[in-house]
């Protein structure tokens, strides 16, 4: 029997607990009673798929319906795998502990880009095959992928049989119920396929051929079968009224965010350049403060958690912050109970708000200027002027706080060095902030600085934009430590070739698959962990597969090239995009929704003004 195969090696391996399921709030049903069984598969550790709010909301969706359950699988750490293999252990699902491969959906969740080699592996850890090409008629499983890096999944489309746009409270149970009905009556998977492809939000690879031209960019992907030119991603209108859990299955052991967590509003209105959540997740919708309050309140009592946190893309920009804040800071003191903040926003951070959070936050405030000079913010729509950052550190150091950690961006479009040294110059102003107020805290400040590399994405005014070499990466680096002449300043950087690849995978096409097939071969997997990370065996396979990487990387693109990603509609118009590039080459802002309609399209196509006092510009 499976468990008892299994149980046997759980004292080999670090946390045993990950891998056998049981914890309060997993679900259990009689499988004989079950028309579909869905694997939500998160590739990654336990650790890090447990902390992901989007799991938690569709495993208990589905499991709402009485003839459904979903179950939850994640990559097994090394240790286990091994083992696993030695012992002829198939990828399972913790909740019944049955194979993977007997699911009628094998479902992914694709957060990041460098968990893409994770896919591949735990498809052949449960014996399913890797290439969409090579699953034959039958019908079971399905492998469907969704999450926010399906907005170009070209690179890994060719491992999948359907690809879930947008948000998925609908559309999963709108995939299922036409699954169920082809199931009785026999379909095969092409059956099923070409009819799911008439759902909305449903993308079939499959029934895509992509033409290129001579110069190697994409000339266009002609649909077969019925299937639509162009797939539109869902959304959810009304966020009061969707499905939200109640309750959440608590693991045995600790995990990256062990907490109760509920979700205030979904999109963004600040329009950041740079940033391809705030374009993607649009439009903005909030969560009334009666309804967040209350969803908090629930999942704490239910889960026992003794921390709560409260998730979005700008908690902050939520019209009653202030309202949410003031009612869960009383329940949370009232019953103990720890409330987690995200980063904040210094162009609307006051005393009053420093107050609330000093209730619940001590150790450090965590800001994102991004970049190091007014022009470089303004190119990125930062809307964050040098004046705020020292105000907002000046009402932190007069609150009593002695620590501040600034994220940064290098290797943003038009960047200088100028703009680099201007990152160490803005800390530095900040430690002479500190100094200069007569009623600072004791002790001396203490300013860190996380510089990422600029990654260009799909769907964002930048993915026109090439990044920067590595030569150049690391030139930079050194510019910015030798710039820091304080030893209160701390900077720290993620490997640059972590962000290569991240680009690579991010704006690829179809091509790149039998490279990232080459490189699972070769070892590649958790990618993110430094400690399994090998930049070389990917650029190995890229070399082996005849990929030019700088193609991909380091190329400036028109603005009427063809992208991979074209054919997914993700309501903000390509035109928009490249209209906000023009004015970022211009260091020219746009004010944020509120203010003014930039027309980026989102509006129109899902229905309805995303605010009551503005007009569509297109």
């Amino acid at each position: 029997m499976l468990r008892d195969k299994i149980e046997k090696l759980l004292l080999k391996v670090q946390k045993p607990s990950r891998y056998i399921g049981g914890e309060h709030g997993s679900v259990m049903k009689d499988k004989d009673k079950v028309d579909v069984r869905f694997a939500f598969c998160f590739p990654d550790s336990y650790d890090i798929g447990m902390s992901h709010l989007g799991m938690k909301i569709l495993y208990s969706l589905i499991n709402s319906r009485e003839n459904y359950w979903c179950e939850r699988v994640f990559a097994p750490w090394l240790d286990f795998e091994e083992l696993m293999v030695e012992n002829d252990i198939p990828l399972y699902a913790l909740e019944s502990l049955d194979p993977v491969k007997d699911f009628d959906f094998i479902g992914f969740t694709m957060q990041y880009e460098l968990s893409y080699s994770n896919l591949l592996n735990m498809l052949s850890l449960a014996g399913v095959p890797i290439w969409q090409k090579d699953r034959g008629d039958s019908l079971a499983p399905i492998v469907v992928a969704g999450g926010p890096c399906v907005c170009n999944p070209e690179p890994f489309a060719d491992f999948c049989d359907i690809i879930s746009l947008g948000e998925g409270e609908e559309v999963t149970l709108e995939m299922m119920d036409l699954y169920n009905e082809m199931k009785k009556k026999g379909s095969t998977r092409h059956e099923f396929l070409v009819a799911a492809s008439k759902i909305e939000g449903l993308y079939v690879p499959s029934l895509y051929d992509a033409e290129y031209n001579e110069d190697g960019t994409i000339k266009q992907y002609v649909p077969k079968e019925g299937a639509p030119a162009v797939i539109r991603k869902r959304i959810i209108r009304d966020l009061d009224s969707v499905f939200y859990p109640d309750d959440f299955v608590v693991p045995f052991s600790d995990i990256v965010h062990n907490r109760a967590a509920v979700e205030v509003l979904r999109g963004c209105i600040r329009g950041c350049r740079f940033c391809q959540a705030g374009f993607i997740y649009r439009p903005f919708r909030e969560k009334t403060t009666e309804r967040v309050c209350s969803q908090a309140k629930c999942l704490c009592e239910n889960t026992g958690y003794e921390e709560l946190s409260l998730l979005s893309l700008s908690t902050s920009d939520h019209s009653d912050i202030g309202g949410i804040f003031t009612e869960l800071l009383e329940y949370t003191e009232d019953e103990h109970i720890n409330m987690s903040l995200p980063s904040l926003r210094v162009d609307n951070f006051s005393d009053e708000l420093l107050e609330k959070i000093k209730r619940v936050r001590t150790s450090g405030l965590t800001f994102a200027p991004e970049a190091g000079t007014q022009r470089l913010r303004d190119v990125i729509n930062k809307n964050v002027s040098e004046e705020e950052i020292m105000s907002t550190c000046r009402i932190a150091f007069e609150g009593g706080y002695t620590k501040v950690k600034l994220y940064f961006m290098m290797g943003l479009p038009t960047e200088t060095d100028e703009d680099i040294v201007g990152i160490a110059e803005t800390a530095q102003r900040i430690v002479d902030l500190f100094y200069s107020l007569p009623d600072r805290p004791k002790g001396s400040p203490s300013v860190s600085i996380s510089v990422a590399t600029f990654v260009p994405k799909p769907f964002t005014p930048f993915e026109f934009e090439p990044q920067i070499s590595y030569d150049e990466i690391k030139r930079r680096q050194k510019l910015l430590v030798d710039s820091i002449t304080s030893k209160k300043i701390k900077a720290s950087w993620h490997d640059p070739e972590i962000s290569i690849l991240e680009e690579i995978l991010a704006k690829g096409d179809r091509r790149i698959a039998p490279a990232m097939y080459e490189a699972w071969k070769s070892g590649c997997k958790f990618d993110s962990w430094g400690e399994t990370y090998d930049f070389g065996k990917w650029m190995a396979a890229f070399e082996k597969c005849g990929i030019d990487v700088g193609f991909y990387v380091n190329r400036e693109r028109s603005y009427d090239e063809v992208f991979p990603w074209d054919h997914l509609d993700y309501f903000v118009t390509k035109e928009f995009l490249a209209r906000e590039n023009k004015k970022a080459k211009q260091n020219l802002t746009t004010p944020h929704c509120r203010l003014k309609c930039s027309g980026c399209g989102v509006n129109k196509k899902a229905g309805g003004e995303c605010f009551e006092k503005t007009t569509c510009q297109i």
